[in-house]
C-alpha cells in the first residue's frame, strides 16, 4: 500500500530536514509538531494543531495526546476502521519517525530534578507505541540511521516492506523499553534516596562485539553495553586504535585499570595483571610515573595491561614499547607515540578521552540463579575523616603514602596488603586466604623499598603477626579499617615499634 502521509516529531534533528524534503518529493504529507516544524524550513508541513484545533498547551507537555493523531495511526487496515475514520473526517498516518527527549544525556550530567522530569517524554512514546502496536499498517522510525532505509524502501515499492516495518517495530519497543528503565534507573535514587535498592531491577544491554573467546578458550564471550547507562567515560566506551583483538580477560584488566587512574589527577600509572595492581605511580610526568609503576614489580608487569590518565608522548610510548605489554588505555597520544606503538603489532591502543572520577553507581555479579547487587564503592576519604590510634602521630611523608596505598588497596582482591613508599607501590599482596600471607608477599615483593613505607590492609589486621612482620619489614605506619577485637594487642604492637597505625573506619574488602 502506498505511503500517503508520515508524522514527525523528534528531539534530534540529525538528517531529519533532507529526509522531510524526500518525503515530500514522493507525494508523501508530512504532519509535525510544532518544535519540528520549524526545523523543516522550506518544506510544506501541517501542524498536529491544525489537525487536531488543539494547540499546544503546559510549555509543549501536551501537543500530540488527542484521538484525532492516535485514531489515524492505530486504524487496522480493515473497512470498518477505514470506514469510522472516514466519519470523523481523519485521514490515516503511514508513517511515524520520532525519537524522544535526551533524558539519559541530561541524566548522565546529574542535572536538577526538576530538569530530569522535564525530560520525561510522554507523547513521543505514546506515537512510538501505538505506531509499532500497528506494524501490520505503519511504519515507525526511532533511529535516524534508518531514514535511508525506508526511502529505499519509499522510492522501489512507494511503500514499506511489511518485513521492515516487523523489525522497525520491535526496535521502536525496544527503545522505549530502554528509555523507561532509564527514567527508572535514575530516578530511584532521587525519589526513593540514595542507597535504597528498587524492588525489581531491569537491566538492558546492546551487543557491542564478540570476542575470541571468554575467560579460557572452550568458553563463548561477547562485551555488552548497558543501554539505559548514566555512566559516561566507562571501557565501553572506549576506541582502539591498533592491535589485536580484545580478549575477554583484556576487558576485565582494562577496566579495572580504568577505575584505579580515574582516581588521581596529577600524572598516575598503573601496570594491572589478572585485576589486580601489580605497580602503581604517580610522577612529574606521564612517563615518569609509567617507569616507576612498572619497577613496582617488574616481573609480573610482564604481559601487563596499562592504564595513564594522561596524554602519552613519544617518550612513554617508548618505554611501553620496551617490554611486552597486552593493552594499554589512556585519554590520548601525540602522533609520534602512536607511530612508536604501531612498532608492536599486537598491543592493543585504546583511548578514552574522559577518564574522571564519576558518581557510584550500581555494581552487580551473577550467581547461578540470581543476581547480587549493591551500591559502587566509590567513597571518597581523606586524613582528616581517620583516627590516629597509635602513640606517635604519622609523619608528613607517611600521611602521604598511607592516602596513596588506601586508595590502591581497594581496588585489590582482598584479603588485600598493599606497601607504599611515597605515591609508589612497591609491594601487593592479593586475594590470600591469610591476612599475614597477603602481607608476606607484599613484604618479600617490596624488599629493601619496605624501609620507611607504609602497609594499606583492606580489613582489619585481626594479629600483631602483621605488624611485627611489617616493623622487620621496616615499615613505619600503617593503615586499616580497625575495628577487631584485638585491636588493642595490635596497637600495642605498633608501639612497641615506634610505628604510626590509622584507623581509617571503613573497610574495603572486593571478592
Amino acid at each position: 500500500m502506498k505511503a500517503k502521509r508520515a508524522l514527525i516529531s523528534v528531539w534530534d534533528k540529525r538528517g531529519i530536514l533532507e529526509l522531510a524534503k524526500a518525503l515530500h518529493e514522493m507525494g508523501i504529507e508530512i504532519v509535525a509538531t510544532e518544535g519540528t516544524a520549524k526545523a523543516l524550513e522550506g518544506v510544506p508541513v501541517r501542524r498536529i494543531s491544525e489537525l487536531t484545533g488543539f494547540t499546544e498547551m503546559l510549555d509543549g507537555r501536551v501537543k500530540s495526546l488527542h484521538p484525532h493523531v492516535y485514531s489515524a495511526i492505530l486504524a487496522r487496515n480493515k473497512e470498518e476502521d477505514l470506514r469510522q475514520l472516514r466519519k470523523m473526517g481523519i485521514e490515516p498516518i503511514d508513517i511515524v519517525i520520532v525519537n524522544l527527549y535526551p533524558f539519559m544525556e541530561v541524566a548522565a550530567k546529574n542535572e536538577e530534578l526538576d530538569l530530569l522530569v522535564e525530560n520525561i517524554d510522554i507523547g513521543g512514546v505514546s506515537l512510538v507505541r501505538a505506531a509499532a502496536k500497528n506494524f501490520e499498517r505503519v511504519t515507525v522510525v526511532v533511529d535516524p540511521e534508518d531514514y535511508n532505509l525506508i526511502l529505499e524502501e519509499l522510492k522501489k515499492y512507494g511503500g514499506v516492506r511489511e518485513e521492515t516495518r516487523r523489525r522497525l517495530a520491535v526496535k521502536a519497543f525496544a527503545y522505549t523499553s530502554g528509555y523507561d528503565d532509564a527514567i527508572t534507573q535514575a530516578l530511584s535514587s532521587r525519589l526513593l534516596g540514595k542507597g535504597e535498592m528498587p524492588d525489581i531491577l531491569t537491566l538492558r544491554f546492546a551487543k557491542v562485539q564478540d570476542l575470541r573467546y571468554g575467560e579460557n578458550p572452550h568458553q563463548k564471550a561477547a562485551l555488552y553495553k548497558e543501554i539505559a547507562s548514566i555512566v559516561s567515560g566507562a571501557v565501553v566506551d572506549a576506541v582502539q586504535l591498533q592491535g589485536k583483538e580484545l580478549s575477554f580477560n583484556n576487558i576485565l584488566d582494562l577496566n579495572a585499570a580504568l577505575e584505579i587512574i580515574r582516581e588521581f589527577s596529577k600524572p598516575m600509572a598503573v601496570v594491572i595483571k589478572h585485576t589486580n595492581p601489580c605497580g602503581a605511580a604517580t610522577g612529574e610526568t606521564i612517563r615518569d610515573a609509567y617507569v616507576r609503576a612498572r619497577e613496582s614489580d617488574p616481573v609480573s608487569a610482564y604481559g601487563s595491561i596499562v592504564g595513564l590518565n594522561g596524554k602519552v608522548d613519544l617518550d612513554t610510548a617508548r618505554e611501553i614499547t620496551s617490554t611486552f605489554v597486552e593493552a594499554v588505555i589512556a585519554p590520548g597520544y601525540t602522533e609520534d607515540a602512536l607511530e612508536e606503538l604501531k612498532k608492536k603489532e599486537s598491543l592493543r591502543v585504546l583511548m578514552l578521552p574522559s577518564i574522571k572520577r564519576r558518581e557510584a553507581g550500581i555494581d552487580f555479579r551473577r550467581v547461578v540463579g540470581g543476581l547480587l547487587v549493591q551500591s559502587e564503592d566509590l567513597t571518597e576519604e581523606d586524613f582528616p575523616d581517620f583516627k590516629v590510634v597509635s602513640a606517635r602521630e604519622p609523619t608528613e611523608r607517611e600521611v602521604q603514602s598511607a592516602l596513596f596505598g588506601w586508595r590502591i588497596v581497594k581496588h585489590v582482591k582482598s584479603n588485600a596488603i598493599v606497601i607504599a613508599n611515597g605515591e609508589w607501590v612497591v609491594g601487593v599482596g592479593a586475594g590470600q586466604m591469610s591476612r599475614v600471607d597477603s602481607a608476606k608477599i607484599a613484604l618479600e615483593k617490596a624488599g629493601g623499598r619496605a624501609k620507611g613505607g607504609v602497609l594499606a590492609s583492606d580489613g582489619f589486621i585481626p594479629f600483631r603477626d602483621t605488624v611485627d612482620a611489617a616493623a622487620e619489614a621496616g615499615v613505619t605506619c600503617i593503615i586499616q579499617p580497625g575495628g577487631s577485637k584485638r585491636d588493642e594487642e595490635v596497637i600495642e604492637a605498633a608501639n612497641e615499634h615506634g610505628m604510626a597505625m590509622i584507623h581509617t573506619g571503613i573497610r574495603h574488602f572486593k571478592h
